[in-house]
């Protein structure tokens, strides 16, 4: 895939719970043009859900707090968290920023009231209940990989 938009994205998870989802999470990454992937908390392990090998293409990053990763977030880049709330904006009607982290929040709890605040934009993605991390994150990658040229 060539990538047609300027800019670059970069998607994590914090304090994710089962480490098939970052492998999992990786490899959409690499397939939708993440230039990072990254976690907060709980460490990566190697995952057999990482078939294409992905951290051969792209980097991992490991930040042991939020405070952590907020304090590194690259220069003029937007957080997009993405959790149901009533500060949501549904993904249908989200323009993507074109330097941008997406924040998954962990499997059991997703992300908290403060770090909610703390991102630039939340966005939504359709139905009442959360999905599981891997998919949520893949699924917002493909939407703006089929908005680029929009």
């Amino acid at each position: 895939m060539k990538n047609k938009q300027r800019g670059y994205f970069g998607i994590g998870i914090y304090n994710c719970v089962k480490d098939v989802n970052i492998g999992t999470l990786w490899r959409s990454s690499h397939i939708f043009g993440s230039s990072f992937i990254y976690t907060i908390g709980n460490k990566y392990k190697k995952q057999s859900s990482d078939t294409m090998k992905s951290w051969r293409h792209i980097p991992l990053f490991h930040y042991e707090t939020f405070e952590e990763f907020y304090e590194n977030v690259p220069y003029s880049c937007k957080i997009i968290g993405i959790e149901i709330s009533d500060k949501s904006t549904p993904i249908v009607n989200f323009i993507h920023p074109q330097r941008c982290v997406y924040l998954l929040g962990s499997e059991n709890s997703g992300l908290s009231e403060k770090i909610i605040n703390r991102c630039h934009e939340i966005v939504q993605l359709p139905g009442e209940y959360c999905l599981n991390v891997a998919v949520a994150g893949s699924l917002v990658m493909y939407d703006r990989y089929q908005k680029r040229n929009i």
